[in-house]
């Protein structure tokens, strides 16, 4: 989350492209993290949840890193200019979105302070929701003021991957809400 606002802040496309190769190699650490749970997973793997739970969490983690990898590659791969007010609050939200699936992650860790993570839920649904609301907007106002149809072909598209995001912040927030209901 904080690499994509990184990005999104960086006015020049070489220096951006050195910060969006920061985020492919995050999001391949990431693949790497994620196929290795799936490997524990099938072997004797105990854990104090479900197996399923434990996918499915992992599953959810990595489409966010997934899509925030993909919102950034397509700002230089369609050569948009981020300064763009949607860009730029939609990558807040995300790298905020971010924040609050990390604290309730660590929290499920020993479960001590549930209010950490149903707090940190009520907060990720709050994103999802602003989320929709900046789509819109920022889809509104393009059409309104973007006169190049290929611009707004191109921006239409990172913001609906940015948006993404923050569907799959709450994807992974449904995810640890089923886990507590379960074992908290």
């Amino acid at each position: 989350g904080d690499k994509l606002k990184e990005i999104v802040i960086e006015p020049d496309f070489e220096q951006r492209a050195r910060l969006i190769k920061q985020a492919e190699d995050m999001e391949h650490v990431n693949d790497e993290l994620t196929h290795q749970i799936f490997t524990e997973l099938g072997k004797n793997f105990i854990t104090p949840f479900d197996r399923e739970d434990v996918h499915a969490l992992a599953t959810a983690l990595d489409d966010i890193a997934d899509y925030i990898y993909a919102s950034a590659k397509k700002i230089n791969f369609y050569h948009v200019n981020p300064d763009d007010i949607g860009i730029q609050k939609m990558a807040d939200l995300i790298a905020h979105g971010c924040i609050q699936i990390n604290k309730a992650v660590k929290e499920l860790r020993n479960m001590k302070n549930m209010r950490v993570i149903t707090d940190a839920l009520v907060a990720i649904n709050s994103i999802e929701n602003q989320g929709d609301d900046i789509f819109d907007m920022s889809i509104e106002r393009l059409f309104a003021t973007e006169p190049d149809a290929k611009e707004v072909i191109k921006k239409r598209e990172i913001y609906q991957t940015m948006e993404l995001v923050t569907d799959k912040c709450e994807d992974a927030a449904n995810v640890i809400e089923s886990i507590i209901v379960k074992y908290a």
